[in-house]
């Protein structure tokens, strides 16, 4: 059974057709090695400047508590979403509720994340709101997720 572009066309949303875009142009981007720190860092911050209010001020939070918590990541922009990376891996990211349509916005991390515990763990966390208790997780789990 061969698959058409119109069925391969709406196994994604525009959202995700969009996302992977993104991620395209970011890995080109590396790739010609025109992505450094301060671009990387400016790139993500004027993505988080475009946000809704209420993702904008939930993202610009998760950046002051990952950019405090963690000297030495590195912010970037990952499928167009906010990330940090160690040592050249994305361990940790925030998607914007806008982002998807979705009803939360979501702290998630990746393989390198250093967050086992035991043989099962959670990778990603929603997020509605941020209190001072959320944000003290948010950054325990970013140091130990750095390594």
């Amino acid at each position: 059974m061969t698959k058409t572009t119109e069925t391969t066309a709406s196994a994604f949303t525009d959202e995700e057709r969009a996302a992977m875009k993104e991620r395209s142009t970011e890995v080109k981007r590396q790739r010609r090695g025109k992505a450094g720190r301060e671009d990387d860092t400016r790139d993500l911050l004027e993505k988080i400047a475009e946000l809704p209010e209420h993702d904008r001020r939930l993202a610009e939070r998760v950046h002051a508590i990952v950019t405090e918590a963690v000297p030495d990541v590195w912010p970037k922009l990952w499928y167009g979403m906010p990330a940090y990376a160690v040592e050249g891996k994305t361990f940790c990211f925030f998607q914007p509720a806008s982002k998807f349509k979705y009803r939360y916005s979501t702290l998630g991390f990746n393989d390198p994340a250093q967050l086992d515990d035991g043989t099962m763990w959670p990778t990603a966390f929603a997020i509605l709101d941020l209190t001072p208790a959320d944000e003290e997780r948010i950054r325990e789990l970013v140091v130990r997720a750095a390594g």
